[in-house]
């Protein structure tokens, strides 16, 4: 029985680093969003290429953290 609870334990640690990578992605592509339309704002750039810059710099920077947490994830 106690080779079970530590099992349990290990599930419910990696649920909940998990659950919280949903809301990392979502604040790191949301900030480098708003960087970039403050970026096409402060230097009157109308085509929105500092957003569309920003925005996939923050997708990039998320997937390759959300990556990094997934190889310490132990089944």
């Amino acid at each position: 029985m106690s080779q079970q609870k530590p099992r349990k334990n290990n599930n419910l640690k990696n649920v909940a680093m998990l659950s919280g990578i949903a809301f990392e992605m979502g604040a790191i592509i949301f900030l480098a969003a708003k960087g970039g339309i403050w970026l096409d704002d402060h230097y009157q750039n109308e085509k929105r290429i500092f957003t569309a810059i920003a925005t996939l710099l923050g997708v990039a920077i998320s997937i390759w953290l959300v990556l990094r947490q997934l190889k310490r994830i132990k089944y």
